[in-house]
């Protein structure tokens, strides 16, 4: 195999960059669905016969709300055909650039704690749609779901037509996740928005039952669908603030930018809650190995009230499976959002519920360690694997500090696939500025189920020269085709080859959900 040349010094070693590109046939997505849920066969096929922007791409200005935006009215009136289930029980709308599925699996697992029936909508899946729609802390299962399908089908059908066929994949399957909800009789559902906020399809949900509106960060992911700017994107985002009800603001935030979230918040006369200010005494004390669950970050949380001296909640030694102080911060934004409800009356989130839910909370692709028996599964025996889903700038300085706090003196290999619409050389950047990776392996994956928004890994590569270029100086050589796995098997033989290191190295898979996806499924395979 021939590898690549001395690349790049900006790090004060050399830094291997490897191109892998993907056969045909590599991708997943698709065939999972097929692979782990045969019965879902025809409520896939249905769905797939619809337009999908996860595979196609967002518009231009789609999530703002203006001309260029998505039609809220066609997806209202799919809720009244269904006779607004989205109306009969309590609702947290949970929107942000970072962090919104971790806040809701927290959140939901507070709930769930405190004895409350629980569904939670959330995007995107990693093996199988069934993850997207959850209840009591579980995917709905392919008999529920199959059965809830076919029994508002024809309602689907009729919506479809009457709209002249312009509902999407995503709006209709959120109306089902609603309708679901109801039918499972859900005390409370925990709603992730899935493009933006105001023209985003959840955004139906209206302020009589709306228990909390939370925007946990504003990053530039879907410049161009949320109108080219922070400020813009601030703007789409706030939609999901309703009249009266409180919104929890995770953060921090830049000044300018809080000051759009907490204009909207006033103009709909809702109460604000800052939680990276309420929160800002909780602190990560160090990394544990907790018996049979694995690493866990041990934390002290304290939400104070900045009136009171008394903490309102302060819990000691919270062992979060989900590393980073990212998680942190996710954490005490739905610790926050969980006295939000208290406060109307929820009272079974006392404080021991808020610490079992927070322990519990753990999501696929986030910070998720494979197991020995995984990576042995894979050939990668002994190996040390992180499987994390980071694919924006500031994700990926979320994933490069923790690192960097966990595990400073790790040897790492960085096997990396993105899709196209992302800042791949910000992405870049963020990893080579303050890590020391010996190698970037560069490699492809499915998005949607199909390649038309997968990157080229000549394009990543070019991506990665240009990031090391600003940091430094370098030059780099391309090299072989490969597959996801054998990617993994090159960065697992670059960190073996080097016997002189008694440290064993980590392997470190990102860029994407969807090459975490990519290789999930090969464990099930």
């Amino acid at each position: 195999m021939k590898f690549f040349e001395e690349l790049v010094k900006s790090m004060g070693q050399n830094v291997k960059f490897c191109v892998e590109n993907v056969c045909e046939g590599d991708g997943h997505s698709a065939a999972v669905n097929w692979h782990l849920d045969p019965e879902l066969r025809d409520f896939v096929g249905f769905l797939e016969s619809l337009k999908n922007y996860e595979k196609s791409g967002v518009p231009k200005g789609a999530g703002t709300d203006s001309d260029d935006g998505f039609d809220l009215g066609r997806m209202k009136r799919l809720m009244l055909r269904l006779q607004n289930p989205h109306s009969k029980y309590k609702v947290v709308h949970v929107a942000g650039t970072k962090g919104k599925g971790s806040t809701s699996a927290f959140l939901s697992n507070i709930l769930r704690a405190g004895g409350y029936s629980v569904g939670c909508y959330s995007s995107p899946h990693i093996l199988s749609i069934k993850e997207r729609i959850s209840c009591n802390g579980e995917p709905v299962s392919a008999s529920t779901l199959n059965d809830h399908f076919y029994s508002i089908k024809p309602i689907l059908e009729q919506s479809i037509q009457e709209e002249n066929g312009s509902l999407s994949h995503f709006e209709i399957l959120t109306g089902i996740a609603f309708s679901l909800f109801e039918k499972e009789n859900v005390d409370i559902a925990v709603i992730e928005a899935g493009l933006g906020g105001a023209r985003d399809a959840t955004n139906v949900i209206e302020s009589s039952n709306l228990a909390a509106s939370v925007i946990t960060t504003i990053g530039e992911e879907h410049m161009a669908a949320l109108g080219g700017s922070l400020e813009s994107i601030a703007e789409a985002k706030s939609g999901i603030i309703k009249h009266g009800s409180p919104v929890v603001l995770g953060g921090p935030f830049l000044p300018h930018i809080e000051g759009i979230l907490r204009s909207k918040a006033a103009s709909m006369s809702s109460s604000v809650i800052l939680a990276s200010n309420i929160g800002s005494s909780s602190s990560i004390k160090g990394i544990i190995n907790k018996n049979g669950i694995g690493l866990c970050q041990s934390c002290d949380i304290v939400i104070q009230n900045e009136k009171d001296e008394k903490p309102i909640v302060e819990l000691s030694d919270v062992n979060l499976r989900m590393l980073g102080h990212h998680q942190l911060q996710n954490a005490v934004t739905a610790t926050c959002v969980s006295l939000c409800l208290r406060d109307q009356g929820c009272g079974r989130v006392t404080d021991e519920a808020i610490r079992i839910g927070l322990e519990k909370t753990c999501l696929v692709g986030r910070s998720q360690f494979l197991t020995p028996k995984e990576a042995e599964t894979l050939q990668l025996p002994g190996a040390t694997v992180l499987l994390d889903g980071a694919h924006t700038k500031e994700s990926a300085r979320a994933l490069k500090e923790m690192i960097k706090k966990d595990f400073p003196e790790k040897r790492l290999v960085f096997v990396v696939a993105m899709a196209s619409d992302k800042d791949h050389v910000s992405f870049a950047k963020e990893l080579l500025t303050g890590l020391k990776p010996e190698a970037v392996i560069l490699t492809e994956a499915d998005i949607g189920g199909c390649k038309i928004r997968s990157t080229s890994s000549s394009v990543l590569k070019e991506s990665w020269i240009k990031a090391a270029d600003e940091l430094g100086s370098g030059s780099m050589e391309a090299s072989e085709n490969k597959t996801v796995l054998d990617s993994l098997k090159l960065a697992y033989k670059i960190l073996s080859d080097d016997t002189t290191s008694s440290d064993s190295g980590m392997v470190i898979v990102t860029g994407s959900l969807h090459i975490v996806s990519s290789v999930l499924a090969s464990l099930q395979h």
